[in-house]
């Protein structure tokens, strides 16, 4: 079981297995099965390794940095850290209802106009952790938990995607590739408001003067501003506060030699810029692989097949976007917490969710992406921007039911998680056991049943 798990939990071995499954599908040589699945899996190693420097090499820093410079205590969304504490308890049913909701996921494509095979595989076992621990509020245990968790998760793995393919049509000019990322609603979410703030210019028509042209270049554009970011925050942290400097924040500068803090940040700025670097050429790695591999697995057991893939995948189609998105939602989860404390303060007691870089990096930036292909340049902004506050206010909402569960210090961040825990846990809260394995079972029966009845549209040509 500790090796399906690992497997099934290793988003480059998971993506690499498609791969080589779909080129054998479709009887392609020895060689050419080896070298697209090998491509594929080194990839996403890129890939993780590019998420891995930022977090060790930037985000994590900037974080403690931001919530120490501004003296804010409260909760900060990380899906890493719940999920370690989840697992704890509900590690055999996390590994159930995940290769459960796998197997769902397939079934639903199969029968279903909803032909999303969802690929981003730690995602996967995250969801499958937070169902867990949701659903034996409606004391299930055993067989229905797995099964009731497994189903929930078949949809959510579709309907993610689901929900976001009108739009990524238009970004990755194709319908060929879907999004899987369990933050979609909130990407559908900034994509609708980019609808309403619509402008003729995108992110990406933005014209820099020549003095500045050199900003045009993602890396150089990404590295500057976060060397402003940290250099301002890491002034406020160090030379503005009262007293001595806290010991966590004065380890950032002691190692094997001291560095002053202005170089620190510096440093800090740019190893944020070559994180997303390795990210991007992860990304192109893994598109120019998994879409032809995928056909075999679209011919031959998911007619029309489409792979959903991780956040970064959009990254490449509007890097403007990425940094816009990011920056925009940071600052919409600030003035989210502003909101939260006036609401805790003279109104009554809600958890305080303090901006979390990595969220607001990752799902900020495929936010920006998605509302910039809406609604260009003003959408891009506008959507983003409510995107942040979504992911303040979200957390927020699903926190009493993690706090029941004795997770009250933690939370999930990404849209999709909060919104599953806020409706699966209300819905566990009025029925239990058997009832509630019939709900769960008439949810997984949905989209089959509403694609046998409800007529087809049209298919656009691209």
């Amino acid at each position: 079981m500790g090796f399906i798990i690992n497997v099934l939990s290793t988003p480059a071995i998971l993506v690499g297995i498609m791969a080589m499954l779909g080129l054998a599908l479709q009887k392609k040589p020895l060689e050419d099965i080896v070298k697209g699945t090998v491509k594929t899996i080194i990839g996403f190693l890129v890939l993780s390794a590019g998420a891995s420097f930022l977090l060790s090499g930037s985000l994590n820093d900037f974080g403690v940095l931001f919530n120490y410079a501004f003296g804010m205590q409260g909760v900060v969304p990380n899906n890493e850290a719940i999920v370690s504490l989840g697992l704890m308890d509900f590690a055999t049913d996390t590994a159930y209802i995940m290769c459960i909701g796998m197997v769902a996921n397939i079934i639903i494509a199969r029968f279903s106009r909803w032909n999303y095979i969802f690929l981003t595989g730690h995602h996967t076992l995250y969801m499958a952790c937070m169902l867990a621990v949701i659903l034996t509020v409606g004391n299930l245990s055993g067989l229905q938990l797995w099964l009731s968790g497994g189903m929930i998760l078949g949809v959510i793995m579709v309907v993610s995607p689901a929900i976001c393919q009108p739009t990524m049509r238009k970004i990755v000019k194709t319908d060929e590739l879907a999004f899987g990322h369990f933050g979609g609603f909130g990407y559908w979410f900034s994509a609708q408001i980019g609808k309403v703030f619509t402008s003729k210019k995108t992110t990406e028509d933005v014209n820099f003067p020549k003095r500045i042209s050199f900003l045009r270049d993602t890396s150089v554009a990404i590295g500057l501003t976060m060397v402003i970011f940290f250099f301002i925050v890491t002034m406020i942290a160090v030379v503005f506060k009262d007293g001595m400097l806290d010991p966590t924040i004065a380890a950032f500068f002691q190692g094997e030699t001291e560095i002053h803090w202005a170089v620190w940040a510096i440093i800090r700025g740019l190893n944020f810029a070559g994180g997303v670097y390795i990210i991007l050429s992860g990304v192109r790695l893994i598109i120019g692989e998994i879409v032809p591999a995928f056909k075999g697995i679209a011919e031959k057991i998911v007619p029309n097949a489409k792979p959903a893939l991780d956040c970064p995948v959009v990254f490449p189609y509007a890097p403007n976007a990425v940094l816009i998105g990011f920056l925009v939602s940071f600052l919409g989860g600030i003035v989210g917490l502003f909101i939260l404390g006036f609401i805790d303060s003279s109104m009554f007691s809600v958890a305080l969710i303090l901006p979390g870089v990595i969220p607001h990096f990752f799902c900020g930036a495929t936010a920006g992406v998605f509302a910039n292909a809406e609604g260009g340049l003003k959408g891009c902004i506008v959507g983003s921007f409510l995107h942040g506050m979504l992911i303040t206010f979200l957390p927020a909402i699903c926190m009493p039911v993690m706090g029941a569960l004795n997770f009250a210090n933690c939370t999930f961040s990404d849209a999709d998680f909060s919104l599953a825990g806020i409706i699966m846990g209300w819905i566990a809260q009025f029925i239990n056991g058997g009832g509630l394995m019939v709900v769960c079972v008439i949810i997984f029966l949905l989209p089959i049943v509403l694609s046998a009845i409800l007529p087809k549209k049209k298919q656009v040509k691209n």
